[in-house]
């Protein structure tokens, strides 16, 4: 039985129950012969994922959807049980943390904001420990459902395996956030690093199959960060995520160095600076344009190093600018060296993004032996 912290593996399954679960999650409502056929899986075995699952309350055969204009024996769809069971996350970022219940297909069914400088000024410890208590009140709100799983996300140094973060940012050091998180939920916990965690939201929240791509994902707001997507799954170094923070860029008005470290120029201090320095508003047309030139020729940089074969970006910084992408994409354009185009792709999950993350940490878990899952809990 799982228990404790247990390292998240952000991708889909590749075993059978895995393979049905995620095309009932991503096709539905299916029926058996479509899912036969996106799987690759034989009928024989379909159907007895399909009976396991549906044992199990992660699916649903739904006879009321049956088309009933259709020649010859109805076929009855099947869609993911979405009222069984629920995970719970928490993304612990600079500014803001979201504590977040979703159901198995990673709807939102509650979140809650807090400024994450409420407890920044707190004992370490403390903090850790009302943001757990916190969540384990908001899980509780739901008894109806079974928790199955927990997911946190943040930035700085995370170790997936015992759940122990340092957060720069807010003091943290050497702290056992999975550990403290499990004790207050009482259900397997899984920790990842939130650029990482946002990158797993596009592969595993969204409406698609997996793809054999690359993908390279980039996140800026308060922080900066980078993960890569390679065939459905975000690739997790064994001694932690890297770092783009000190990316060197040429900042213009950003700053009055030539060349500065991006995450010292991208953030809302560094504009706030730069306005008060060069006598304009926070939100003044030359400062938006510096960021999204700074932000296209970074992209462009690590595009030329990866080529991936597609870009994803998200976070506040790049959404900013009141002619959208655009500029970033021109900036990136006339940066990269790569000879073939690529447009950049935002998220699809806008401002959520943050919130979706620790649920697709909770969900990896799941998605990844969803019948032991359960059997566990």
């Amino acid at each position: 039985m799982p228990s404790g912290v247990v390292a998240a593996k952000l991708r889909v399954g590749t075993a059978p129950a895995c393979l049905v679960l995620n095309a009932v999650r991503v096709g539905g409502p299916a029926a058996r012969d479509t899912i036969t056929a996106n799987t690759g899986l034989s009928a024989a075995t379909v159907n007895r994922q399909i009976t396991a699952l549906a044992d199990a309350g992660l699916i649903d055969e739904r006879p009321d959807l049956v088309d009933g204009g259709g020649v010859g024996r109805p076929k009855i769809p099947l869609t993911l049980d979405r009222d069984q069971y629920c995970v719970a996350g928490m993304h612990v970022g600079a500014r803001r943390t979201a504590l977040v219940i979703a159901d198995l297909g990673g709807r939102t069914l509650y979140s809650h904001a807090i400024r994450t400088q409420e407890f920044s000024g707190a004992d370490p410890d403390e903090a850790v420990a009302r943001l757990c208590e916190q969540l384990a009140e908001l899980a509780a709100r739901f008894s109806g459902r079974r928790v199955l799983w927990a997911g946190a996300a943040l930035g700085g140094a995370v170790d997936a395996d015992t759940g122990v973060v340092d957060h720069p940012i807010l003091g943290w050091k050497q702290l056992p956030l999975g550990q403290r998180l499990h004790d207050a939920l009482g259900v397997p916990v899984s920790v990842a690093e939130h650029v990482q965690a946002m990158a797993a939201a596009e592969v595993l929240l969204g409406g698609q199959m997996v793809s054999d791509d690359t993908v390279l994902f980039f996140y800026a707001r308060e922080t900066v960060g980078m993960a890569l997507i390679i065939a459905g799954e975000v690739f997790q170094p064994g001694r932690g995520a890297g770092s783009v923070a000190g990316l060197p860029v040429a900042p213009g008005p950003l700053d009055v160095a030539p060349i500065a470290p991006l995450q010292s120029v991208i953030g809302t201090a560094a504009l706030k600076a730069a306005a008060a320095r060069l006598g304009v508003g926070d939100d003044a047309g030359v400062l938006a344009d510096a960021r999204a030139r700074v932000l296209g020729d970074a992209v462009a940089v690590l595009r030329d190093v990866l080529d991936p074969d597609s870009v994803i970006v998200a976070g506040d910084a790049f959404a900013a600018h009141p002619q959208g992408l655009a500029p970033v994409q021109a900036a990136f354009d006339a940066a990269s060296t790569t000879a073939w185009p690529l447009e950049i792709t935002p998220t699809r999950y806008g401002v959520r993004v943050p919130e979706t993350a620790p649920v697709a940490v909770a969900l990896s878990a799941v998605y990844a032996d969803p019948l032991g899952v359960v059997a566990g809990a």
